[in-house]
């Protein structure tokens, strides 16, 4: 089984969110990702999708870009962006899309693949007029991860490879320590994914090392809209 990433797919199938607007480069991206999606992935490989996935508001508008997603071949586990505002809870989530695996609170373990995480959250700066509000999200983000690290502990077997998933970075803007680095490290995690960045102008390292960590950047234009292979 190979294990692959890409996030920040912002499809809209049914919504009219062109993602042309931000840059050419975006010019046909759906085509592409699905081009090199066919290219790598078979039915029993694994494709974590690390959040933003659809433009959608509600489940009804977003059940086009899961059917888009879901004739494309590979077990999907999918986590939520700040941009997913369809997301309601898992139960409503795997009522509407039951062939995907939603990381919310919670893990999953395929083959010998432990995937956990979160979304995340803007890592709290005092000198930000939102620093109260991002701290609040920040330390709620912190004990959704502990819960998901927990489930994660209760599946993980010997030999067995661990990735942590998130949609914002998990560090400052300098790659500094934060809360979600340091349970990275506490709990062995193997390989950390996460996207958010986006743009020429964005932190663009694909791959940064930390605590002999590597963390894999997978926002779908900075990695040229193809899947990235961690496994």
């Amino acid at each position: 089984m190979k294990v692959f990433v890409i996030s920040d797919l912002h499809l809209s199938t049914t919504t009219n969110k062109p993602m042309e607007v931000f840059g050419d480069e975006w010019i046909g991206y759906v085509e592409t990702i699905k081009k090199d999606w066919l290219e790598k992935v078979h039915d029993n490989d694994l494709v974590l999708l690390s959040g933003d996935i659809s433009w959608a508001m509600t489940i009804d508008e977003a059940k086009e870009d899961y059917a888009l997603l879901d004739s494309l071949p590979g077990i999907k586990v999918v986590g939520k962006g700040n941009h997913d505002f369809y997301w309601s809870s898992l139960n409503k989530m795997h009522t509407a899309f039951p062939n995907f695996n939603f990381l919310y609170n919670n893990a999953f373990k395929i083959g010998n693949v432990v995937i956990c995480g979160t979304r995340g959250w803007n890592i709290p700066d005092e000198k930000n007029e939102e620093y109260e509000q991002d701290k609040k999200i920040y330390e709620h983000e912190i004990l959704r991860l502990q819960f998901s690290l927990d489930e994660m502990k209760k599946l993980r077997k010997e030999g067995d490879t661990v990735i942590c998933m998130f949609h914002f970075p998990p560090f400052d803007a300098t790659y500094g320590d934060t809360e979600f680095t340091r349970l990275v490290k506490e709990n062995n995690i193997d390989m950390v994914v996460y996207g958010h960045l986006h743009g020429k102008n964005a932190r663009v390292s694909p791959i940064v090392t930390k605590d002999d960590i590597p963390y894999y950047l997978t926002s779908a234009d900075l990695v040229n809209f193809k899947l990235t292979q961690l496994v």
